[in-house]
């Protein structure tokens, strides 16, 4: 119906505040005007369990099903000298890749901290990044979000410096 709009657990979608509060700034942005934008395939699924679960973008079944070439880069928690150091040893961080472009379709991180790190993932996809930009950007050592960076290197010709 025309002036009616509903967010969050009410429409289709996964049942998450984020998305739902995605969801009242882009009806926010129609109401005045604006030119609203949502891309739900970048809204982060997190599982506040030990280790944490989060994902954004593609699956590899999904990639699979959909016939899409794709390329994967994995890192291990326990070849992360910040996870040593806090004996968070479980977990590893895996980047799915258009094996044509390098761009980014999916991030996949189960291990500490991975509910926060998630958002460097989202923020790539968003902005259409490749694997091979993460992998040339700095990353503080040491730090749980050089796993991200590592795995884009395992992504690109497989050159990840800590393994």
């Amino acid at each position: 119906m025309d002036n009616v709009y509903a967010i969050g657990d009410v429409i289709r979608g996964a049942m998450l505040a984020h998305k739902a509060e995605e969801e009242g700034v882009l009806v926010a942005e129609q109401l005045a005007g604006q030119k609203p934008h949502i891309n739900y395939n970048l809204i982060p699924g997190v599982v506040y369990t030990w280790p944490e679960v989060a994902s954004v973008g593609f699956t590899e079944e999904q990639l699979k099903a959909d016939g899409k070439a794709y390329k994967t880069g994995n890192f291990p928690y326990k070849a992360l000298g910040r996870a040593r150091a806090s004996m968070d040893l479980d977990g590893f961080v895996k980047i799915l890749a258009d094996k044509n472009t390098d761009e980014i379709l999916g991030v996949h991180i189960i291990g500490a901290r991975a509910a926060d790190m998630i958002a460097s993932g989202v923020t790539a996809m968003e902005f259409r990044a490749s694997a091979e930009d993460i992998a040339r950007t700095s990353h503080a050592h040491p730090t749980y979000m050089e796993a991200v960076k590592e795995a884009c290197l395992a992504a690109t010709a497989n050159r990840p410096i800590h393994m």
